[in-house]
Parts: C-alpha cells; sequence; structure tokens
C-alpha cells in the first residue's frame, strides 16, 4: 500500500481480544477484525491499528510472547471449512462440551478459550494427516521449509511446554529440559514410540502456525483491497521464557532484566514511581547479535512484513539504551521497600541502570545515538517498503527524535505530553513524520480522566484534571460551568487532533466510542489486563443509533481535515 507521510489517514487501535462477533469463540479473531476492518473503512478511517500477535504465555500479555515469530493461535477463526480440514461435525462435538452463552459474555477466559480452540485445531491437524490432499500437503510442507530457521526451534520449545505441562518456564522444567542441547540428547534416549509422540507434536504446533500464516495473509489482502492498512506492533524485547531466548542464549544477557526508569506519572503503581518498570526481558548482547548479521531482528521483522502494511516498534529507545535491573521482576516486591543501600547490599553491588550507558555525558549521549542509529538501519533494510514508525514516549534523550526523523522513522505524539516552556504545543506544529493520540493500550481513556476529574474523592483526581486541562488547550477549548463531555468536549477533541499536522492521527477505540474501560495497567499483574472486552458486537456498532450518529460526526471531520 503506498503510506506516504504526505497523505494524511487517520486510524483505530483496537485490541484483536476486544472485538466481539456473534458467533466467536469467547476471544477476537481474525473473522471479528475481518468485520471491524470493513466497519472502519465504511468511517473514513485509513488504518487499523493492533497490538502484538505474536503467541502469548501464561500472563496473557501480548507484549510478553513467547516467540518473537509464531502466531497467537487464539487468533485463529475456527469455524467448519476454516481451516480446511475442520468439519462440521468435528466443530459440533467440541462445542457441545462448551457453553458458549457463558464463554462469550464478559471478559476473556484464556484458560477455556485456550484448551476450546486447541481441541478444534487438533481436530483439524487429525483430518488434515488422514486426509489432505497431495496438493495441501506439499503446501504445508512447503510452509515448513521456508521458514525452518525460526519454525523448528519453536515447535521444538513448545512440544518440551507440553512435556512440562504446558509451562513455558523452561528454568523450571525436567533438569535435562532447561537447554536445547541436554534436551535434544533427552530426546535421542527416548524410545521409538516416544520420539514418534514428540515428533507429532511438533508437526502438529508446525501446522497451527501454517494456517495462521493463511489466514492472517488472506485478512491482510482483504484490508488492502478495502484501501484500510493494518498496522502491527513490534515490542523492542521479547520474553525471557521464550523460545528465541531458549534457542539463542549467546545473543541475550539473561542477568539483568530490562525495562524503563521511575517514572511519577503512573500514581497506582508503587513500584514503577520508586525503581521503574522492570518488564523482565533480557537484555541484547548487540556484539554477538553484530556477529550472525543480526539474523534474529532480520527474521523477526520478516514475519511482521508479510502480514502487516506498517508497524510500531514498542519502546524504541531500548535501540540506543534501556534501564536494566539486576533482578527479575518477581523479587519486585521484596525490592519495593528498600532503599538505594538496602538494594546494593541484596544485589551485590549492581544497581538498576541505563545501558549500555546512561546519557550523562556529551560522549555518552553521541556514543548510544551512533549505536542506536546503526541498529535501526539493520530494521529498516530489513523492512523494505513497510513502513515503521516508533513509540518514543517516556524519558526521552534529546538526541532520539532528531535522529527518528532522520531515519525517516515517525514518533509519537500524546498532546498532554506534548509541552514546552509550560506551553502546551499545538497540533499544527507538530512533525510531519509522526503518529498522534491522546492514548495508547497502557492508558485511562479520556471519558474516565473526565469521570475521575469530576470525583474529589478520586486520588487520581489532581492528575486527571492537570491532563484534561492539557487536552483542553491542545483543542482551544475555553474552560466554562456546564461543560458536557459528548456534546462540547468530544467533538472539539477529536477534531484537534485529526487537524493536527501529524501524518497519522490514532484513536483508542475506547476514546472512539467514548467508553471509560482500560485494557491494562503497566506494571501490574492485576488479572483483568488484558481481558476487557467491547460492550457491543461489531455487527451492533454498526447498527446502534448512538454509534451511528458519532460515527457520522466523525466521518465528516475525517473529510473536513483531509484525512479520508
Amino acid at each position: 500500500m503506498d503510506l506516504s507521510p504526505e497523505e494524511k489517514i487517520a486510524g483505530i487501535l483496537v485490541p484483536l481480544f476486544a472485538l466481539r462477533t456473534e458467533n466467536d469463540l469467547g476471544i477476537g479473531d481474525v473473522a471479528a477484525l475481518r468485520e471491524f476492518i470493513e466497519w472502519a473503512g465504511a468511517i473514513g478511517f485509513g488504518l487499523v491499528q493492533l497490538l502484538p500477535i505474536n503467541e502469548i504465555g501464561g500472563d496473557n500479555s501480548p507484549y510478553n510472547a513467547i516467540s518473537s515469530v509464531a502466531i497467537e493461535p487464539m487468533t485463529l477463526h475456527l469455524a467448519p471449512g476454516s481451516p480446511e480440514e475442520l468439519r462440521e461435525e468435528d466443530f459440533g462435538t467440541v462445542t457441545s462440551k462448551v457453553n458458549l452463552t457463558s464463554l462469550r459474555r464478559g471478559p476473556v477466559k484464556y484458560h477455556r478459550v485456550r484448551k476450546l480452540k486447541r481441541e478444534l485445531l487438533e481436530r483439524a491437524f487429525g483430518n488434515f494427516q488422514a486426509q489432505a490432499t497431495e496438493t495441501r500437503r506439499r503446501a504445508f510442507a512447503e510452509f515448513c521449509q521456508a521458514n525452518s530457521q525460526w519454525l523448528e526451534p519453536y515447535s521444538f520449545f513448545r512440544a518440551l511446554m507440553e512435556v512440562n505441562g504446558e509451562r513455558e518456564t523452561w528454568d523450571e522444567w525436567q533438569p535435562e529440559h532447561r537447554a536445547e542441547e541436554s534436551a535434544r540428547t533427552w530426546l535421542a534416549a527416548q524410545s521409538a514410540e516416544e520420539r514418534k509422540h514428540f515428533a507429532a507434536l511438533e508437526n502438529f504446533f508446525c501446522y497451527v502456525q501454517w494456517i495462521a500464516h493463511l489466514q492472517w495473509r488472506e485478512l491482510s489482502k482483504l484490508a488492502e483491497e478495502r484501501g484500510v492498512a493494518l498496522m502491527g506492533d513490534v515490542p523492542f524485547g521479547i520474553s525471557y521464557y521464550s523460545a528465541d531466548v531458549f534457542t539463542h542464549r549467546d545473543i541475550f544477557a539473561l542477568d539483568w532484566s530490562g525495562g524503563a526508569p521511575p517514572e511519577r506519572y503512573f500514581k497506582d503503581d508503587e513500584f514503577t514511581q520508586k525503581w521503574g518498570q522492570n518488564w523482565g526481558i533480557p537484555l541484547y548482547r548487540w556484539d554477538a547479535m553484530r556477529a550472525c548479521d543480526f539474523q534474529w531482528w532480520r527474521q523477526r521483522i520478516r514475519g511482521v512484513k508479510r502480514i502487516f502494511h506498517i508497524f510500531r516498534i514498542d519502546h524504541i529507545l531500548g535501540f540506543y539504551r534501556i534501564y536494566a535491573f539486576p533482578w527479575r521482576p518477581k523479587e519486585n516486591a521484596e525490592f519495593l521497600p528498600l532503599n538505594w543501600e538496602q538494594m546494593l547490599e541484596r544485589t551485590g553491588g549492581r544497581k538498576p541502570h541505563f545501558a549500555p550507558r546512561d546519557d550523562s555525558t556529551v560522549e555518552n549521549c553521541e556514543a548510544n545515538r551512533r549505536e542506536g542509529e546503526a541498529y535501526l538501519r539493520i530494521v529498516l533494510e530489513e523492512s523494505g517498503s513497510t513502513r515503521v514508525t516508533g513509540e518514543d514516549l517516556g524519558t526521552v534523550p534529546d538526541y532520539v527524535r532528531p535522529n527518528l526523523q532522520s531515519l525517516g522513522i515517525a514518533g509519537f505524539k500524546i498532546p498532554q505530553w506534548e509541552v514546552k516552556n509550560e506551553q502546551v504545543v499545538r497540533g499544527e506544529n507538530y512533525e510531519q513524520l509522526s503518529v498522534t493520540t491522546y492514548a495508547a493500550h497502557d492508558q485511562q481513556p479520556i471519558r474516565q480522566l473526565w469521570a475521575e476529574a469530576h470525583d474529589n474523592a478520586s486520588p487520581s483526581a489532581e492528575q486527571a484534571r492537570a491532563d484534561l486541562i492539557k487536552i483542553a488547550q491542545f483543542a482551544s477549548i475555553e474552560p466554562r460551568e456546564g461543560l458536557d463531555y459528548m456534546r462540547d468536549f468530544y467533538p472539539a477533541i477529536m477534531e484537534a487532533l485529526f487537524k493536527s499536522n501529524a501524518w497519522i492521527a490514532v484513536l483508542m477505540i475506547t476514546d472512539l466510542l467514548g467508553r471509560k474501560y482500560r485494557f491494562n495497567v503497566p506494571g501490574t499483574a492485576d488479572e483483568r489486563n488484558w481481558t476487557r472486552r467491547l460492550s457491543s458486537t461489531v455487527a451492533k456498532l454498526r447498527k446502534s443509533r448512538e454509534v451511528r450518529q458519532r460515527m457520522k460526526l466523525i466521518g465528516d471531520l475525517l473529510k473536513k481535515n483531509g484525512r479520508t
């Protein structure tokens, strides 16, 4: 697709799991996304942004995937004939054992959804093994061969997970399974029957990825036909408990955990305010990556650009330097009450710091800029014509944004955070090569900020009011008594975003619909994170009189401001 920054567009950010259809299996999937793309395109949006679609682990976070390439099986649409090998009788037999009404109601019930979709995929795979045509078998074999570099170690890791109770925590597996070499030695010593069973597991996981590839590629083509670009998401890091780390430990520094420095903005998380965000991602050994021509990153980018027309790198600052913790996230609670001296005593003198170096000197800044640019040039080289954007928020060194601009990478603008000399930066002053949005998946919807700002009993009321004042200034809204959110505030802030000079203006689905619910609270292990679904199906959004009226306003604003 032609995604030139010369042509302004607007998009919607929606977590795939949050979408609903009348016939889904308890979670949003590619069929729901197909409906959503049609709806968004009809309004006038030219882009749909997603969170990462890689296979998730036990914490259900899309930013803590167990593979940098493998697609999450729960994103697949499973129905009779989809995949081709899933027969109507198989589908009926499996789903008849499940209360689908209960499964579809409320938040995502990951354990139940995962179990149901796994059984359906196993049925399809069994039929494929027994009855697939030669053409179909050849297509599967060609996929496996073309993707063997990542698919073989991934399927081996997934089969080992199976043997170890479906846990990705490889350092807690049976001792002989905790390293690839010893695990393969263990497998070779098993009986012929056990080796055959293990190979069947590997083959099954390869089959699932083949089906995922087919469904997502088909979806990507449909989006192109509708003139809607798909925007993917590439987290800077990868989970400690991933097939990548298990297989390629030489390119990761496993004794440090990447994250972000202390941040006062997150008032609801004491650890983040005191110590920072400890994501638990291993740091990269860039020297080892350079020695193999950055093949791991190249492979990762190839996987993304097969499906997406544009992608966002989450925490792109990590390419320049990343905040490193000398302890794993599971120890955060133990470190929370400690002071600096107690922490150093506990870690043997190792301390949280920016790696490979901080920005305390001109020389350090230049070294970080130079190395970060070199790594990003590898990403750009591999991405080819696929456009790249970068989430450059948080504690941002002065050299980062100019460097991203010089590379042709669009950074992000959160209007209430874009303040210079105590004045909110006007949208007309944004760089053309930028993406602007009021909220990402980690932030509170504006409607919720409005509610908190008007609730004096809320501990976040002061922060919410401060944010709303900045948003009002950005949208040239004069504060007055009786200001109504939907009548007065909503239309003005929407137009201000669309009117900005930024290439892409993105609305979180909750902000577009004027909803209060949140998908994730950073730095917390709240079981509600990543589970919230939209209250309506896509079809009901299309039919709702209230939503239609609001989308008529949005469509008119998109046309007025040249974003259709």
